[in-house]
């Protein structure tokens, strides 16, 4: 039997099982076309297919809470998740069907996944906003949440470029300590249940200084994160990745030296985002690229 979270006369909010990635994965795909669309932009999303199989794993992963809405009728309207690998957790993504914005299903989806957040005493939770999206940066602020960097996404041809004094390999679990630490001195917290993900599928990269680990991406694109010393580490990261995956990586627009040294080399803006924190939020202390999940 389904758990159920909330019900009411409008709603019923219950656990995601495996079969809901068909419904759920067609509305992810539908919601994310008909904003884009809206704006005259390409969809994050090409296909309702992609959008089951992205919701399929999600259903499926070890680490990812999921809630799923239903209307009245027992039709799905909308889901929602939580990735709790780390002390850190990320929301999304959240999509409603487009035949029923504007009543409060999404704000129910978020509600929830905060109140688990915080009877599970996540330290801190973490989106990326789309910047076209006007409404869910209403939801986010008003539910919380605070603006803390504008983010552009990058595509583009690979660099082929070097960097001196800098060599990048791929990453192994001998690596996770310096990794973790680098990225707790940077932000105040790890992620090592995301890197250790990316080690064991092979993603995973680390850039060398001085004989040290000075930076490591778990991949360059958009579901990817790194950290670096300073640019000229995360520089290399980006040169030496075989791919940007997805719409490509996202960059702080903040850190003006590198937003400019890719604008340079030829790589192209593909949309522009928010990051946003709800508790635990410490200033960077060091270069980043954060995930579409922060």
């Amino acid at each position: 039997m389904d758990k159920v979270f909330e019900q009411t006369s409008l709603v019923t909010l219950r656990e995601g099982r495996p079969d809901d990635a068909l419904p759920c994965g067609t509305i992810f795909c539908q919601a994310f076309r008909d904003i884009a669309q809206q704006h005259g932009l390409t969809p994050d999303i090409p296909s309702a297919e992609s959008g089951v199989g992205r919701l399929t794993e999600l259903l499926a992963h070890p680490a990812v809470y999921s809630v799923v809405a239903e209307a009245s009728d027992g039709c799905v309207i909308g889901s929602n998740f939580l990735w709790e690998a780390d002390t850190i957790v990320g929301v999304g993504p959240i999509t409603v069907d487009p035949a029923v914005q504007n009543a409060s299903v999404g704000r129910s989806l978020m509600e929830h996944v905060l109140q688990r957040s915080k009877e599970k005493q996540y330290a801190g939770v973490r989106l990326v906003q789309i910047a076209y999206n006007n409404c869910s940066l209403a939801l986010y602020t008003k539910l919380g949440f605070d603006v803390r960097e504008p983010l552009a996404a990058f595509q583009g041809q690979l660099l082929g470029l070097t960097i001196p004094g800098r060599s990048v390999r791929p990453a192994t679990e001998s690596d996770m300590s310096a990794c973790n630490q680098l990225c707790y001195h940077i932000h105040g917290h790890d992620r090592a249940g995301e890197l250790k993900a990316a080690v064991g599928r092979g993603t995973a990269t680390v850039v060398e200084y001085d004989g040290r680990v000075s930076g490591y991406a778990t991949e360059i694109g958009f579901l990817g994160h790194a950290v670096g010393e300073n640019n000229e580490d995360l520089k290399a990261l980006i040169t030496a990745a075989p791919a940007f995956t997805g719409k490509g990586f996202l960059l702080p627009m903040r850190n003006a030296d590198l937003f400019r040294w890719c604008l340079k080399q030829g790589l192209r803006i593909t949309e522009t985002a928010r990051l946003m924190s709800l508790g635990l939020y410490n200033e960077p202390a060091g270069a980043f690229l954060p995930s579409i999940l922060y």
